[in-house]
């Protein structure tokens, strides 16, 4: 899924910075051609969308050692 990520415009109430992040998806028009499609749309703190943003990254990379652990073992079997 596709993500569209802006700066959201601030005001008096909320004094730090806010960010937008618009999920897209792709789908086929009625043509058979590819559209973007907003998913759902959210606003949150730019600290806040760092922090989730870090501990995705810690999740990928820790499956992505699994997932090579996982290889070296399948060849030691193939031989």
């Amino acid at each position: 899924m596709a993500k569209k990520i802006a700066e959201k415009a601030s005001n008096a109430t909320q004094p730090e910075k806010q960010v937008e992040i618009t999920h897209l998806r792709t789908m086929k028009d009625d043509k058979g051609k590819d559209v973007s499609v907003v998913d759902r749309v959210e606003s949150k703190p730019v600290d806040e969308a760092i922090s989730d943003a870090e501990a995705q990254l810690a999740n990928a990379e820790a499956k992505v050692t699994e997932l090579k652990a996982d290889i070296a073992e399948y060849k030691k079997i193939k031989g």
